[in-house]
């Protein structure tokens, strides 16, 4: 079995790159692979609640996120700093999420087969 790490850097709603990353990271948990995903920068962005897609023609990807469990994808990390830079705690994300020290990323990076950007 292969392991994935997609990296979230962007910012929610910047064009369909996000719709086309998780497109790619579902057909890889769908055929059994580990898949993780880590949300750094503004990509921490994506899993904040009340989001408004629709009124720039996008799709809301949060009903996506919430699925990530089904297809068991539950290694789900933010990058802690990247959070507090913005002044966010995990308490205001969808989802729970294990927080990754900026220290420990590359650790974390050197754990997966492929790292997928965003």
């Amino acid at each position: 079995m292969k392991s994935f790490l997609f990296v979230m850097r962007r910012p929610p709603h910047s064009g369909v790159r996000l719709s086309e990353t998780l497109d790619a990271l579902l057909t890889a948990a769908a055929f059994d692979q580990r898949v993780a995903v880590l949300w750094l920068d503004d990509g921490v962005l994506q899993l904040l609640a009340r989001q408004q897609p629709e009124s720039l023609a996008l799709k809301d990807t949060s009903a996506i996120f919430k699925a990530l469990e089904l297809y068991e994808v539950t290694e789900l990390c933010v990058e802690r700093e990247s959070l507090q830079e913005r002044g966010l705690t995990p308490e205001d994300l969808i989802l729970p999420v294990r927080l990754v020290g900026r220290s420990e990323i590359n650790a974390l990076i050197a754990g997966f087969f492929a790292v997928v950007p965003d």
